[in-house]
């Protein structure tokens, strides 16, 4: 009797740890279901489409080859740094609606639940309390090259 409990409560506690880690809970940065891809782009701010890039504030929408599954919101943070967000909403699991969005030029929502957060600084404004995924980038002023990358 003593071995059949213990076995069905190891059963059991596998069975719902299994559950905890497939399920949409949150992490100290974003939902366990959070999209992993590889991110690995590089782009130009002397071509067209890149121009908002050279003035603090200005942001583009980069979706292109291995710039994760709903593409990035690029953003000149000053004269000398970039925030490149990933478009998955980082708080709920992805569906139809949790792709970010910019908002007149000023900030970044989930369309699902209109959670909000600062496009210059990513701190969010209400509904989550998690800032969108960030990725890394070098970027040389001289040539004008950015890349970003995770």
């Amino acid at each position: 009797m003593k071995k059949t409990f213990s076995i069905i409560s190891i059963f059991t506690l596998l069975i719902s740890s299994s559950l905890t880690i497939n399920s949409c809970g949150s992490s100290a940065d974003t939902v366990n279901c959070f999209p992993s891809s590889p991110i690995n782009v590089s782009i130009n701010l002397n071509q067209p489409a890149y121009y908002n890039l050279n003035q603090v504030g200005g942001w583009v929408y980069l979706d292109l080859a291995q710039s994760g599954t709903r593409g990035l919101i690029v953003v000149r943070s000053s004269d000398t740094t970039f925030k490149a967000y990933d478009r998955n909403a980082p708080h709920i699991c992805p569906d139809a609606n949790t792709t970010l969005e910019v908002k007149d030029n000023l900030s970044i929502i989930c369309p699902k639940d209109d959670a909000k957060w600062i496009l210059l600084t990513g701190q969010p404004t209400a509904v989550s309390g998690v800032p969108p995924k960030t990725y890394l980038y070098n970027y040389n002023p001289s040539t004008k090259d950015l890349n970003i990358y995770y």
